[in-house]
């Protein structure tokens, strides 16, 4: 797109003479030949204007079905209302265009809005502390796993089989280059299984409330294991189910960690998102990222700044357990604002009405015949089911119908299902009509 080229052909000509060269295949000389790509290699298409390009990434963005179907998916990503007020606010230009806040004197707005946020994630998960964001859900957990294994020094990790598949997949990339030793605990109708203590006790103890079933787990008996082998537990939460439930620290966690997408951020095709992470007051120290603090200036005056943490000291590696040094203001000032507007009341009736949906939804979906639960425990704000038929057969047939109808899962013994999340978007309307349309897609 030659409107986003930065140099004219004068400028680039003159740029040459000055340098004494004829044309910028010169500056490469010093590159063996051997080494060089030919033109023809890249193939690449000619250039196109702007408003070319852009009519065809519009054309490119309406082959995505997505967008225009009512969505009962969720494992991990959720359909949720987000406020205007977050928009109006959160995209002021003041939020929009700051990056990294290390001069406090021309930046205390982005401080105050960050440690707002970080005061309300750390009530949110019951710890004494939390960092200013990671980037997503799955390397927040990956953090918790670092910072466990950092503490204990122990580089086993038990991962419940009830963690979200994919931040599973994560945490054992990493494991790849760390060297933990990645233990999956399996489930037993919904619920993790865990071993009992052996010789070789794990550094951290993971995982999910609700699972990736949507069950409830027994974070007594998580805990109870936890204590028994000396190990960390680490606790990815839902923010939402939060509203109504007992908070990780409240169950004995060291860690939590979840994501933030279901405040202030849309789904978005899968993100960017926003990785939530609190931990306890003693484990300050190895907490990744930055973490923003409240003091005062030479004049008495309220003030914020980055504190405990610097990007160098993340630079020396033999001694960090993290090299995160970044995270996602913009989204982490969303996740705040609607955190805001919703306030306590507000969570609690979210949570409420999300879980009374999932309730109605289910019962309803049991009623067709032929349609079981895929697991018997529990479940709070998403459940999966077992369907007579392929259930990727069932999710395209509903696509044609209007409906994301949810994601394909597994039981954790080979036996797959419907995973299926109701939200405060839907209404009874919404759903009838899926539960009829899954009748005939089942039919």
């Amino acid at each position: 797109m030659g409107h986003y080229v930065p140099h004219t052909d004068e400028e680039i000509a003159s740029m040459l003479a000055f340098v004494g060269l004829d044309s910028l295949d010169e500056l490469f000389d010093c590159v063996p030949e051997a080494l060089r790509l030919a033109q023809a290699d890249f193939a690449v298409a000619p250039g196109l204007s702007e408003f070319d390009t852009a009519a065809e990434m519009e054309r490119l963005a309406r082959a995505n079905r997505g967008s225009e179907l009512i969505c009962f998916a969720g494992d991990g990503t959720y359909d949720h209302d987000i406020s205007s007020m977050v928009r109006r606010v959160g995209m002021r230009t003041e939020f929009v265009t700051a990056y990294t806040p290390y001069q406090p004197e021309v930046a205390q707005g982005v401080l105050q809005a960050l440690f707002e946020y970080q005061t309300m994630v750390a009530r949110l998960a019951g710890l004494e502390i939390a960092n200013a964001s990671l980037y997503d859900g799955a390397t927040a957990l990956v953090e918790g796993v670092n910072l466990a294994v950092a503490a204990t020094g122990r580089q086993t990790v038990w991962l419940s089989n009830g963690v979200n598949q994919r931040w599973g997949q994560v945490v054992r990339t990493f494991a790849a280059g760390t060297g933990h030793v990645i233990c999956n605990v399996p489930l037993t109708d919904g619920v993790t299984e865990w071993p009992e203590p052996s010789d070789e006790a794990p550094g951290a103890v993971v995982v999910q409330y609700p699972n990736r079933l949507g069950v409830l787990e027994d974070m007594a008996e998580a805990a109870r294991v936890a204590r028994a082998t000396g190990a960390l537990l680490v606790v990815a939460f839902d923010p939402v189910a939060a509203g109504v439930l007992k908070s990780p620290g409240e169950w004995g966690a060291d860690v939590a960690v979840g994501e933030g997408q279901p405040f202030g951020t849309p789904m978005s095709f899968g993100g960017p998102y926003l990785g939530l992470f609190a931990a306890r007051l003693e484990h300050v120290r190895r907490v990744p990222g930055r973490i923003v603090g409240e003091t005062v200036d030479l004049e008495g005056r309220r003030a914020y700044v980055t504190t405990l943490r610097t990007r160098e000291q993340d630079i020396r590696r033999e001694k960090a357990s993290s090299n995160v040094c970044t995270n996602q203001t913009l989204i982490a000032v969303h996740c705040a604002l609607q955190m805001s507007w919703l306030g306590k009341a507000g969570l609690r009736e979210l949570a409420l009405r999300c879980a009374q949906g999932t309730r109605y939804t289910r019962d309803a979906l049991l009623a067709i015949d032929g349609v079981a639960p895929l697991v018997g425990a529990p479940v709070l704000r998403e459940f999966a089911l077992k369907l007579p038929v392929d259930p990727a057969r069932v999710v395209e047939r509903m696509a044609d119908e209007g409906f994301l109808a949810g994601t394909v899962t597994d039981d954790g013994a080979g036996h797959e299902g419907l995973l299926v999340a109701v939200t405060e978007r839907r209404t009874r309307t919404e759903i009838d009509a899926y539960v009829a349309a899954m009748e005939k897609a089942i039919r």
